[in-house]
């Protein structure tokens, strides 16, 4: 069996321990050759990698494993690279939500102003990504899960439209593993029916292996408890803003109970109750701060201070094992079904076709087909159409050094009560961004 080489791009990320762990706990599904990390802040990449390297040599001595922030170095000779960067890091995430909440709007990572800030920061960072790709491995594949998705997703289509980019998510997949736990399976006995946009979307359908019909159920719990679950069902999104989130699904069910929703619509339709339950001073980005943050980079110092890695002190990202199932569908052609975004090309009937659309999609060696989802009810519709022209704009204000656009991007934002608010939001965001934005007139 062939062994692949793999650069994760976002080598200092948090999250990247526990995608390493869950990549040598899956080597005889994926076999490795060679792993190297990449990041443009050597100083953080190097605690990890330090930490890694003790791991690698320990777990899986046979894996060349190093760490750079050279990309020709990065990227020559890669047959995959999972992208995971956050440009700008945690202090621009907490400006991203404490700006918009200052004018009594919703302050979140991916969704309204924080999202469309932080999309701003993510194209430029992507864009090069994928040129030292095409450049050193040209056969390379990208599996991004860099957020807000919706946004780089639509920055990939116009402006690297042959690049052999694939932009996932992992939310509807942690979603699907409450779902599997309230019903009493695993989450690979599940097979569903989604459509939208990426952390805007809904559940048509969810069956088990046999066919069985399991919504009824689903509804029946979701509309009292939402997607809460045990934490033997699903580890991560477990502390106490997150569960407030599953919660809330409930209540977005109320709105429209054809459907199952993804949790993120909370911040679109219950915009005055996000921003009451949110604490102006203390946002998401100062607990991952004081949490995950801080316990990675313990551990990564504690790994380096032993000298061994048999502590325990990195975990395996088991919710991040659909990363290995995408890989291993484009390397093996497995024809697996998953949750991709992709340009949409009629699979949702009466939208857009150049929408960048999440949809289930067989994917292979030549990347992903979506499947039809058909056409789609008015309310979703005109959800997603607003939001769509928000990522549009965005996308083209980066490419045009647009003022003008984006102010409309985030007048348009469901988030956003006003024009006038909009445009005081947008001020303090330029200010903010002046190191990662384009100049914009």
């Amino acid at each position: 069996m062939k062994k692949y080489s793999i650069v994760i791009a976002g080598g200092g990320s948090t999250f990247t321990p526990g995608i390493v762990m869950m990549l040598l706990d899956n080597i005889d599904r994926f076999p490795l050759r060679k792993l190297m990390l990449y990041d443009n802040d050597g100083q953080r990449q190097g605690i990890i990698g330090e930490a890694l390297e003790i791991v690698l040599k320990e777990c899986a001595p046979d894996i060349e494993f190093s760490y750079t922030t050279d990309p020709e170095v990065a990227f020559t000779d890669a047959d995959f690279c999972m992208a995971h960067i956050r440009v700008g890091k945690y202090k621009m995430r907490e400006a991203d939500e404490k700006i918009p909440l200052k004018y009594n709007v919703v302050g979140q990572e991916t969704c309204g102003p924080g999202g469309i800030a932080y999309g701003m920061r993510s194209i430029g960072g992507m864009m090069d990504l994928i040129d030292y790709m095409e450049k050193y491995s040209p056969n390379c594949w990208m599996l991004n899960y860099s957020n807000p998705a919706s946004i780089v997703a639509e920055a990939c289509r116009a402006l690297k439209p042959k690049a052999k980019v694939l932009n996932i998510c992992d939310m509807p997949v942690g979603t699907l593993r409450r779902m599997a736990g309230i019903v009493g399976l695993q989450p690979k006995d599940l097979e569903v029916r989604y459509f939208g946009l990426n952390h805007f979307g809904w559940w048509t359908s969810v069956k088990d292996t046999k066919g069985n019909d399991l919504m009824p159920q689903l509804k029946e719990f979701i509309s009292k408890h939402g997607y809460i679950t045990k934490k033997e069902v699903e580890s991560q999104h477990m502390d106490e803003s997150w569960q407030e989130t599953h919660l809330k699904a409930r209540d977005i069910l109320a709105v429209d109970p054809t459907f199952l929703p993804n949790t993120y619509l909370k911040y679109y339709l219950f915009q005055d109750y996000v921003v009451k339950h949110s604490n102006k001073e203390y946002t998401r980005a100062n607990e991952v701060m004081d949490g995950r943050e801080k316990d990675v980079f313990d551990a990564a110092k504690s790994i380096v201070k032993s000298g061994t890695a048999k502590g325990g002190e990195f975990h395996i990202d088991s919710h991040a094992t659909f990363i290995v199932d995408l890989a291993r569908a484009i390397a093996y052609n497995t024809h697996e079904r998953m949750l991709c975004i992709v340009e949409n090309n009629g699979a949702i009937a009466n939208f857009d076709f150049d929408a960048m659309v999440e949809v289930p999609c067989i994917v292979g060696s030549c990347g992903p087909e979506p499947l039809s989802m058909g056409a789609i009810p008015i309310f979703q519709k005109g959800l997603m159409q607003q939001q769509l022209a928000v990522e549009k704009l965005v996308v083209q204000a980066w490419i045009d050094g647009s003022y003008q656009k984006l102010w409309q991007a985030l007048t348009l934002s469901k988030t956003v009560p006003s024009a006038s608010v909009a445009k005081e939001i947008l001020d303090d965001l330029i200010e903010v961004n002046k190191e990662y934005w384009p100049e914009l007139k």
